[in-house]
């Protein structure tokens, strides 16, 4: 018999709670005192130039969301009314609206085994019978796609990459960096994101122009005129310079939080790898995870007994959640199609239906992840 710990006795430990390293007080301060509190500022450039020079591209524009720029993305692209963009299917739903924002139609294609994320061959599968305007590929839970078999298929076809990397900053491909493929790529700064700004995203590309003109369209699409001249439709969607201050902050210690986030992956592996019917999220070959989020997969073990589980570590005051439901399951879309090697019972499902999210926070305390993994073996041991 493993003993619990007594939820009364503990504090809530959260899924991916917003982690400062202290020196955003010092940032938020010199904004403060310069008076640049307002859209755009100093430390907005300094965080674009900062970020872009981390992930190894040429420009970023600062956003108010990552929803935000991936629907700037879009729009730079020219999607419109009636075009069809294919999606990753295991995704947050915000990877999917900005499509039908527009008026276009999502077109949704399932995971792989090896990465989670987009498959190569269910992409092939659907560009044979559509020709879309651009592919949304979402890089799961910390982890990049198989970008190498994603571009040489996309190439081929003529349809740009737009990389969902709001999940996986800090990740890698081949030792390039996650948000560095693709025309464009956005991020997400979101709190419960690897690093936080409380809000706010960006918009990555080697494409100038393209930054430029998503800066343009944020400001409400301002000609440079000394009055304001408008010709296109505009959006509010530039980032303020306090925010910016935090993310310069944060992006000091990315490194780090990775590291710890690894660390927290590899002990819930280690300790509950070994239990009959439990596995893990694999690593792309060729890649390095940032394990934004630690997800078990609980095979021969039926959604509503996970939804039990989560349900008891919740009285425990332990924060867990499945894996996304996928787009096309959702009653929002769940009249556009989908591509899969396997129609009856997709990857993307199967994630859906035995994946547990786990208390992943870079701050996660040593005793306090101890604390989920005896629950976790209380619930599989006893």
């Amino acid at each position: 018999m493993i003993k619990r710990f007594m939820s009364s006795e503990n504090k809530k430990i959260y899924l991916s709670p917003p982690h400062m390293n202290g020196e955003e007080i010092a940032f938020v301060t010199d904004a403060i005192q310069s008076n640049w509190v307002a859209p755009l500022g100093p430390h907005v450039d300094a965080f674009e130039s900062e970020m872009a020079d981390y992930i190894g591209v040429s420009h970023a524009a600062a956003l108010s969301s990552g929803t935000a720029a991936l629907h700037l993305s879009l729009k730079i692209l020219g999607i419109k009314r009636g075009d069809i963009v294919f999606c990753s299917d295991l995704t947050f739903v915000a990877s999917a609206n900005p499509i039908k924002y527009l008026g276009a139609i999502p077109v949704f294609i399932d995971s792989d085994e090896t990465s989670w994320n987009m498959c190569p061959k269910s992409l092939e599968m659907a560009f044979k019978t559509h020709e879309p305007k651009a592919v949304i590929v979402t890089d799961i839970y910390g982890q990049c796609a198989d970008y190498d078999s994603i571009k040489d298929i996309c190439d081929r076809y003529s349809t740009p990459i737009i990389e969902d990397a709001a999940e996986s900053l800090g990740a890698s491909y081949k030792k390039q960096k996650c948000g560095s493929f693709g025309e464009m790529a956005i991020l997400s700064f979101n709190g419960n994101k690897i690093i936080t700004t409380s809000g706010g995203g960006m918009l990555l590309s080697d494409n100038l122009q393209y930054i430029d003109m998503a800066r343009k369209l944020a400001t409400q699409a301002r000609e440079p005129a000394i009055h304001y001249e408008h010709k296109e439709l505009g959006y509010n969607y530039r980032m303020s310079n306090i925010i910016a201050a935090i993310g310069r902050a944060q992006l000091k210690t990315i490194d780090t939080y990775v590291e710890k986030r690894r660390h927290i992956f590899n002990k819930y592996e280690a300790e509950l790898g070994t239990i009959d019917n439990i596995g893990f999220m694999p690593e792309i070959e060729n890649g390095r995870s940032t394990r934004w989020l630690s997800i078990m997969i609980l095979n021969m073990v039926s959604r509503e007994k996970i939804d039990v589980i989560i349900n008891k570590l919740s009285m425990e005051k332990i924060e867990a959640r499945p894996v996304w439901k996928p787009m096309h399951l959702q009653p929002l879309y769940r009249k556009n199609e989908y591509f899969s090697l396997n129609n009856k019972f997709s990857v993307s499902e199967k994630l859906f239906n035995y994946g547990l999210c786990l208390p992943s926070g870079s701050n996660l305390k040593t005793e306090d992840q101890a604390r989920v993994i005896l629950n976790i073996k209380s619930y599989f041991l006893d």
